[in-house]
């Protein structure tokens, strides 16, 4: 959904309810958690879909892996200025709704998508995450993962991990741009995370 203007909390609300009970526009629901279709395997995708993995390291510790949980659970790594979740207090459960609300070259965009999984390990590393799949209304078809890990030597990572292709006509037409904004929104969550978690 494109617009002229930022929407307000109605227009957002409505976006959302239209979404909420859609399908997801893509097959491989859950692809993203299987160990099959890790980084770098990439076997049960189709060759249409861009796979993207990044990670960072946000330090050492638990007060650092809890203050990057934390963060996550409040969808600090989409609090970029130019990208942000809307509603901003959506609980990360299972079945949620959210949009994307996002400002690029003077447009507003929403785009829906909704929470497949959550990841809450304990042993013998320590993970917590969640992965959100995209609706019909969604300027991209896939799902997208975040990850925090604090891994067996103390080390605290922030993960990103996604397949996706274009699924609005012009972020089709737009290809370089879109994986541009990609790129960007990565780099940005990688900063973003870091800072918080420190």
């Amino acid at each position: 959904m494109f617009l002229l203007r930022q929407p307000s909390d109605e227009t957002i609300r409505q976006f959302i309810s239209s979404q909420q009970d859609l399908p997801f526009s893509y097959r491989e629901v859950g692809a993203t958690r299987s160990e099959a279709v890790s980084p770098g395997t990439t076997h049960l995708l189709t060759a249409d879909y861009n796979i993207d993995y990044h990670s960072i390291k946000l330090g050492n510790g638990e007060d650092v892996y809890l203050r990057a949980v934390k963060a996550l659970q409040s969808w600090k790594q989409f609090d970029l200025g130019w990208v942000t979740i809307v509603p901003p207090n959506t609980p990360v459960e299972v079945g949620r709704t959210v949009a994307v609300q996002a400002l690029t070259f003077g447009f507003w965009s929403l785009s829906a998508a909704r929470i497949v999984y959550v990841i809450e390990d304990a042993a013998p590393v320590k993970r917590f995450g969640f992965a959100y799949g995209t609706l019909p209304n969604h300027v991209e078809c896939g799902e997208e993962r975040f990850t925090i890990e604090q891994r067996e030597d103390d080390s605290v990572w922030y993960d990103i991990y996604a397949f996706s292709h274009a699924q609005h006509p012009l972020v089709k037409l737009g290809f370089p741009v879109a994986r541009m904004l990609q790129h960007r929104f990565v780099r940005d969550s990688l900063a973003v995370m870091a800072r918080v978690s420190t």
